[in-house]
């Protein structure tokens, strides 16, 4: 009798995705997938972690202690993004399962979308299309929608990683920004150099900025990073463009920063809670809204979703991920 051909590894897609990237895994796994594209419950997805090692993650399925101990041959969980907040990081590596990200892929996607946003609030555009739709606009006027300056103008940076440095080179190369920034530790001088930026401290940055740009990652620490008392600080000229994630600002202190002119408008693509927003920012005729598009390009989010393939491949086939993000656990038996 010829000798049987080892099985595959089983993995889970949470999420519809990419033909070509289902195929590529169906080459080295046993797929159950979600063409669907059903936002399953926490029990569901429980149930059809059952017998699986991996898991395709899109970034909204949560994997904590409670789902772990349902699962326990579950090994890697790749996430198709580079934020991983869904994830219990200390959770997954007691118990030895790996976690995946996709870092780098996306960094020039997301910097175009956050410079984007910062352009619409200043210059008022979602206020312009609206009152152009309405059929408001019947003659000219000197004060009609008029904004800021963008160019020439002082751009601050909260998170200085990839996307931070991205537009930073946006707003100094391409629009003569004058460029500050401030992060949990200061860049080496050559890097500051090569973004044409300046550290400061935090309320200095909030004070001096004509536009304030998040790109810090989520964590407890960074909770309301922006509340009632930051947006004070701000001038109330400045904008406020969060492309991070929701949760780093207060959204219901925002709204009543901006219905109270404190700040004159504000750029978001990530909310608390999404995907609801808070309903006082709907009201809000002074805020650009998008549903978390920051990396939404058909090649960008190929490539992330081709990273999150390459690091399950990589990880039940090879032995070597990509991008781990808790790599200990890969040394255990």
């Amino acid at each position: 009798m010829p000798a049987s051909r080892p099985s595959k590894p089983a993995i889970l897609i949470a999420r519809a995705i990419f033909p070509e990237v289902m195929d590529k895994l169906a080459r080295h796994f046993e797929v159950e997938a979600n063409p669907a594209d059903a936002l399953w419950p926490r029990a569901e997805l429980a149930r059809r972690l059952q017998g699986k090692q991996g898991v395709f993650t899109t970034g909204g399925e949560r994997i904590d202690a409670a789902l772990l101990a349902q699962c326990p041959g579950l090994r890697i969980c790749a996430n198709m993004a580079v934020g991983y907040n869904n994830f219990d990081l200390p959770a997954m590596t007691a118990a030895g399962v790996l976690g995946t990200n996709a870092p780098g892929v996306l960094t020039e996607t997301t910097a175009d979308l956050g410079f984007a946003l910062l352009m619409a609030a200043a210059r008022r555009v979602a206020e312009g299309e609206h009152y152009l739709r309405a059929g408001r606009w019947d003659r000219w006027a000197y004060d009609m929608l008029v904004g800021q300056d963008v160019h020439g103008s002082t751009l601050g940076i909260l998170g200085m990683g990839r996307i931070g440095q991205a537009i930073a080179r946006r707003g100094a190369l391409g629009f003569g920004m004058k460029v500050i920034y401030h992060n949990r530790s200061r860049l080496p001088a050559e890097a500051e150099a090569e973004v044409s930026a300046r550290y400061v401290g935090k309320d200095e940055l909030l004070r001096t900025a004509d536009h304030v740009v998040l790109v810090v990652p989520y964590s407890p620490a960074s909770h309301h990073a922006i509340g009632a008392a930051e947006l004070a600080l701000m001038k109330p000229t400045a904008t406020l463009v969060n492309i991070a994630r929701g949760g780093i600002v207060d959204d219901a202190a925002l709204a009543a920063a901006l219905r109270a002119g404190r700040i004159a408008a504000a750029g978001l693509d990530v909310f608390e809670g999404e995907p609801q927003v808070h309903p006082d920012l709907l009201a809000c005729a002074n805020v650009v809204l998008t549903p978390h598009i920051g990396s939404a390009t058909v090649p960008t989010r190929k490539a992330m979703a081709h990273l999150a393939a390459d690091n399950l491949i990589g990880y039940l086939v090879h032995g070597q991920p990509l991008t781990p993000l808790n790599p200990e656990v890969m040394g255990r038996a």
